[in-house]
């Protein structure tokens, strides 16, 4: 019991099944082409089914090819008449076709039999054909609308007879109307007879069939008067359906009928072997068990009842009751196995403990067998219900028979190792009786696949510490788990590098040297664990990943000079090119990116470096301008560049002397004093002369030159005008002419801007102060270069 609580667990089953196939049907003569001979119902959800004929005996063409349609594993076949059937049943009476159904692999042949029935008409007989008709007898104390009489005539089953009463019924001798029904049953009128007795009605009654035909009869009602000691049933006839598994000893239904001191007895069948009645309370009771499997007869008793006052047996009335019994389903399909559990697997059952997930399509799993214990040999419906996963298709249920129906996959999450289900088994019989048959299927996974990963390049500094972190190596195996994989490096293990086993992190052991290697490549193992039933298997695979060493500097860089000194004469709100720094790392000539900053002496911030250019730039600042000589002290940082974390670098002492420029007699020039790292200071002293005119020889000069200039231009325009009217467009020279002229006035331009510089005389450098650092050394603990006062010992 535990067990099968462990396997609440179901199946679908995709089975094609034949519901309610006849073998037999009637058919009138009178049928004529396209009529429906038969109608049959298909179960078929797995594949398209087929329904043919294959024969007629006797060989006629009175019949169409089956047809066959449906949705959704439901389908409906018919037979039809064909346009050439003439059905004669003197001629032929009986007709078997032969048909063939297929589901699939399923396929199942049989007869079926079509027998011709005459069709004689309709027949108006008896004493309802004759003249004077049928009489009965009504008393008047009948119930409105209850059944007087039921006309029966041979020939009018099945063929949507109509019958009319033809003559009138008009008050008041008639209290209302009598009707008569299709099934030829005659009910009072619905206000009763009640004070009617005595009297007589004749009716006239017209029978017709669809077909055209029609016949008439008479019928009378006599209508007597009721003693008040007189025996009567509200109903002549009566009809109850009891089921079969009522119990002996239930009531099955209570007459009563009008009188006093009235008691009830069976009359027929006597004595009743089913049936009892109460003497005096007239409830029949059922006296033995139903089994209409055992006993088929006993699904329709006619009781005959008589009611009888107690001491005038002779006034009486009788009761005609049949008892119809309704099947009843009482027990569910039996199968074997009761419970499938597949732990191993049929091929052969004690040779293999797993079914493996590499089993082909159609691999036998097991086979059912199921009957219904109410009626052996009816047709059983199965249906396979998933549960685990609820949508599986790696299973079908094929004519009792559970195979594999599509690949066992193991590879995906949730679609592997455990498949559970129930076939749901269903009888046909009312109500429904099913069965489940819980099933589970275990699915051993197989190792199919080797692990892979994609080849990488790590890059790494060759100044990285060891244990650094390059990078992860990430391995892939499509067998599931994916990431069941481990990591080695091929060969054994490397004395620089080195990979985790579990999650493929590759990692530095050993210094590296950019000068000595600067690529290694590494082939790293991969092999997979866990994904075989047996454990000791296992599948392989590599990639290789490439490692390249970047080159970090070494050396520090050296710049020439380290110490310069200079004297510039600034023009008003210009900037000009002070100095340019020069700066090598010699040990690596290769290297010649470096980064230029000044990291002090810029107050005001009037210098600024435009790559290893130092420039002195006036108009950041604005008006007002520098009117007095000073002295900036700047220390340039030079540090080289790249994608090093760790920089080595170095600085560069540069002193500006700036004399701002006025209209004095003195050009603009520069005076620059440099000291290398192994010579003392040493100053040098240059004059240059130069011309300033008078003021009013300028002001002559330049209006002749705009006379002259004037000139020049009206002369050019004439002989414009000349040529224009000789040539349509301009020539080629022309445009040539005028080009240079442009570039040269550019040219002019860029001269008048290149301000010559020249050195001043050693008077002038009382304004430096030059004289207050007059010397330079090297610091023995630092390093680093200062100046200093010969006269004082003062440092900078």
């Amino acid at each position: 019991m535990t067990l099968l609580k462990l396997l609440t667990l179901l199946f679908a089953l995709l089975v094609s099944d034949l519901h309610s196939l006849p073998w037999f049907t009637d058919i009138s003569e009178r049928r004529g082409p396209g009529t429906v001979v038969q109608t049959f119902s298909f179960n078929c959800s797995s594949h398209i089914p087929t329904l043919e004929l294959l024969s007629v005996q006797p060989n006629t063409t009175f019949f169409n090819p089956p047809s066959l349609a449906g949705h959704q594993g439901r389908y409906v076949g018919k037979i039809i008449l064909s346009s050439s059937a003439r059905l004669d049943a003197l001629a032929v009476n009986h007709y078997e076709l032969y048909l063939r159904y297929k589901c699939g692999n399923y396929v199942m042949d049989g007869p079926f039999s079509v027998l011709v029935q005459r069709d004689l008409g309709i027949q108006c007989v008896g004493r309802f054909a004759s003249q004077a008709g049928e009489v009965i007898y009504v008393p008047e104390t009948v119930t409105p609308g209850a059944r007087l009489y039921t006309l029966l005539l041979p020939g009018l089953q099945g063929q949507g007879t109509k019958m009319n009463i033809t003559s009138a019924q008009d008050p008041p001798y008639f209290p209302g109307p009598f009707s008569i029904n299709e099934r030829g049953w005659l009910q009072a009128p619905s206000q009763g007879l009640k004070g009617q007795a005595e009297k007589v009605f004749h009716l006239q009654i017209s029978v017709s069939t669809g077909q055209g035909q029609s016949c008439q009869g008479r019928l009378t009602v006599q209508v007597f008067h009721v003693l008040s000691g007189q025996v009567s049933f509200p109903q002549a006839v009566q009809n109850i359906t009891i089921l079969e598994n009522l119990a002996p000893g239930s009531e099955v239904v209570k007459v009563q009928a009008r009188g006093s001191d009235l008691r009830y007895e069976i009359i027929s069948p006597m004595p009743s072997p089913l049936y009892s009645i109460g003497r005096a309370d007239g409830v029949i009771r059922l006296t033995s068990p139903l089994d209409l499997t055992r006993a088929p007869g006993t699904a329709v008793t006619r009781l005959q009842v008589k009611a009888f006052e107690h001491h005038q047996p002779w006034v009486s009335a009788e009761l005609e009751l049949t008892v119809d019994v309704q099947l009843v389903n009482q027990w569910p399909p039996r199968c074997l196995p009761a419970l499938f559990v597949l732990l191993s697997c049929p091929l052969p059952p004690s040779s293999r403990t797993q079914i493996p997930e590499t089993a082909p399509v159609g691999t036998v799993l097991g086979t059912f067998a199921c009957t219904d214990p109410d009626s052996v040999g009816t047709s059983l419906d199965y249906q396979l219900r998933f549960h685990s996963p609820p949508d599986s298709a790696s299973l079908r249920l094929h004519d009792r028979v559970l195979e594999v129906n599509a690949t066992l996959d193991c590879d995906t999450p949730g679609t592997c190792f455990q498949h559970a289900a129930s076939i749901l088994v269903i009888d046909d019989g009312q109500p429904q009786m099913t069965t489940e048959v819980p099933v589970l299927v275990m699915v051993t996974p197989i190792n199919e696949f080797s692990p892979a990963c994609t080849p990488r390049t790590f890059r790494i500094q060759e100044d990285a510490r060891p244990h650094t972190l390059l990078g992860s190596v990430v391995g892939v195996d499509m067998d599931y788990p994916h990431n069941s994989v481990e990591y080695y490096i091929s060969g054994g293990p490397s004395s620089t590098f080195a990979v985790d086993h579990l999650s493929g992190e590759v990692r530095l052991l050993a210094p590296l040297d950019y000068e000595q290697q600067r690529v290694h490549r590494i082939t790293i193992l991969l092999i997979d664990r866990g994904q075989d039933w047996d454990s000791t298997y296992h599948r392989s695979g590599s990639c290789t990943i490439t490692i390249e060493v970047e080159d970090v500097n070494d050396h520090t860089p050296e710049c020439e000079p380290p110490f310069q000194e200079l004297t510039i004469y600034t023009p008003l709100g210009r900037s000009m090119e002070v100095t340019k720094v020069s700066c090598q790392i010699p040990q690596e000539p290769q290297r010649l990116a470096f980064a230029y900053s000044i990291v002090g002496g810029n107050t005001q911030n009037r210098f600024r470096l435009q790559g290893a250019s130092l420039v002195y730039d006036d108009t950041l600042l604005g008006p007002p301008w520098l009117d007095q000589p000073c002295t900036y002290w700047l220390l340039i940082h030079v540090a080289d560049a790249g994608n090093s974390f760790h920089h080595l670098s170095t600085t560069v002492t540069i002193i500006v002397h700036l004399i701002p420029q006025r209209a004095s007699t003195v050009a603009t020039s520069t005076h620059r004093n440099t000291v290398s790292s192994t010579m003392a200071p040493m100053l040098v002293t240059d004059i240059e002369v130069y011309w300033q005119p008078e003021p009013w020889f300028v002001g002559v000069l330049t209006a002749t030159g705009a006379l002259l200039l004037l000139t020049l231009g009206w002369l050019l325009s004439k002989f414009l005008q000349g040529l224009t009217q000789v040539l349509q467009a301009p020539s080629k020279p022309t445009q040539t002419l005028l080009l240079n002229s442009i570039q040269g006035n550019k040219g002019s331009k860029e001269g008048f801007m290149d301000i010559p510089r020249m050195e001043i005389s050693q008077e002038n450098s009382s304004v430096t102060n030059l004289q207050h650092y007059d010397g330079r050394a090297q610091d023995a603990r630092t390093g680093r270069d200062y100046l200093f006062n010969t006269h004082t010992g003062a440092r900078r």
